[in-house]
């Protein structure tokens, strides 16, 4: 059901959970990623498996991306890639090949996904000039040879084919990209928003406890108008922001079809892009953050590495269903844990002392079910809402829940107030401005 969030499983596995238990947290559809699994276990043993789902044990809907946010991997490999009208070449660790639109589509029907995502060329958003264009127009090409080899394969009624919109942070690109790829639609399932998770207006940061606070200052801003129509509110606003660019494009695509936002982990995101009209979304951010002891609750992160949890004996959240927290297991427990043993948490493993390594894994673990769980609550609370016509007052009690008297992000607010839900409505709650996320640092 939509809207949904789809936790990551980038090699067939979501790191220390088996298939039952993802299952188990209300979660039906997850996201595998096609170059990894092309590279690894390879197309040969995927069919001897019968494909991705028989082979990580998954019943229910998955999602492959044609590379990594569409054709994300083209940044993030960018050192080793080049772009021809003909396709991408990798040089990747193990060997070098061609990836082409056609055989993209034919690596996706192989791993036997649910949806399937074309090839698109796709450049970092902070990339300007001639080069945005480029890209914008050659995934349009690529999205008509990957229809074409979908329906030659007859694939059409088993697998759904997602185009991805493009045109980086340029308004009047993204319009075109838009007209275009809607003049497709009969060829298509579904549509992705693409090149706007990667870093528009953003800092680089590695860890997670740093991408809240130094990684989107007015990126947020920028990235909620990139999702309205490309009429004259976006024009208007094209200094102002990213989620009015997902408002771009929500408006103006169809209704009949799935929107999917790539990339989008942090809750209050998932609503205000929901809000704009979005119904799926990605991203590791539940699932990596747990490896760094950050819980997700509905009062805002919890970073368990800090001192002011070491005699906190009660759970993550009270109220929450997942085995962590109804298990009884304790915030002075995970705390314990995820400073104590942070060399294997980054990878050291303690080849002397295998059982604290143990131990450490099944303290992520736990804290993963908790994080997963919490996404899916978000969203299945968000569908409930939408269905008893209480959206709006979801919106408001949700965010002031989570973020209580210490503000709202302004972003959020103006995004919202665009599609008339206004947070401060009978609110005396302050505005932050900038990227205005709540986090941990101290005690």
């Amino acid at each position: 059901m939509l809207p949904t969030f789809m936790p990551v499983a980038t090699q067939a596995a979501i790191k220390g959970l088996t298939p039952e238990q993802v299952e188990s947290l209300g979660v039906s559809l997850i996201l595998n990623n096609t170059y990894h699994l092309n590279l690894r276990p390879g197309l040969e043993v995927l069919k001897a498996a019968g494909g991705a789902h028989k082979f990580q044990g998954w019943k229910r809907n998955l999602l492959t991306k044609a590379q990594d946010s569409g054709g994300f991997q083209l940044v993030s490999l960018s050192k080793f890639t080049t772009i021809t009208e003909e396709g991408a070449l990798f040089a990747s660790p193990f060997t070098e090949r061609l990836s082409q639109p056609e055989e993209s589509i034919n690596i996706q029907h192989t791993i036997g996904a649910d949806i399937i995502m074309q090839l698109d060329d796709v450049v970092s958003s902070l990339t300007t000039g001639p080069r945005v264009s480029e890209a914008m127009e050659r995934s349009v090409r690529w999205l008509d040879r990957c229809i074409a080899f979908h329906e030659r394969s007859g694939k059409n009624d088993t697998q759904n084919l997602f185009a991805i919109v493009q045109g980086g942070l340029d308004l009047q690109l993204r319009d075109k990209c838009l007209d275009e790829m809607i003049k497709r639609r009969d060829g298509v399932a579904g549509y992705a928003i693409g090149g706007l998770s990667g870093g528009e207006e953003k800092g680089v940061c590695k860890s997670p406890l740093n991408i809240c606070e130094n990684s989107r200052r007015s990126a947020k801003d920028v990235f909620w108008r990139m999702y309205v129509n490309g009429n004259a509110f976006c024009a208007e606003h094209v200094r102002g922001s990213s989620s009015s660019r997902i408002k771009c494009c929500t408006d103006k695509l169809p209704e009949d079809r799935p929107r999917y936002s790539m990339g989008i982990g942090f809750a209050e995101d998932l609503l205000v892009c929901v809000a704009l009209g979005v119904d799926m979304a990605d991203c590791v951010f539940p699932t990596r953050t747990a490896r760094f002891g950050v819980a997700l609750t509905h009062k805002g992160p919890l970073n368990l590495r800090l001192g002011k949890h070491a005699k906190d004996f009660q759970p993550i959240d009270d109220c929450c269903p997942c085995l962590t927290c109804s298990g009884g297991t304790s915030r002075a427990l995970l705390h314990h844990s995820v400073t104590h043993e942070t060399a294997a948490a980054h990878g050291k493993f303690y080849y002397n002392a295998p059982s604290r390594y143990t131990f450490l894994i099944k303290i992520i673990v736990a804290i993963t079910l908790h994080n997963i769980t919490f996404q899916a609550q978000v969203m299945g609370r968000a569908r409930a809402a939408i269905l008893n016509g209480k959206f709006p007052d979801y919106l408001r009690s949700f965010f002031a829940e989570y973020f209580g008297d210490s503000g709202y992000p302004e972003w959020c607010v103006n995004a919202l107030r665009s599609v008339g839900v206004d947070l401060l409505d009978n609110s005396n709650v302050p505005i932050i401005h900038g990227n205005g996320a709540k986090w941990e640092y101290a005690n």
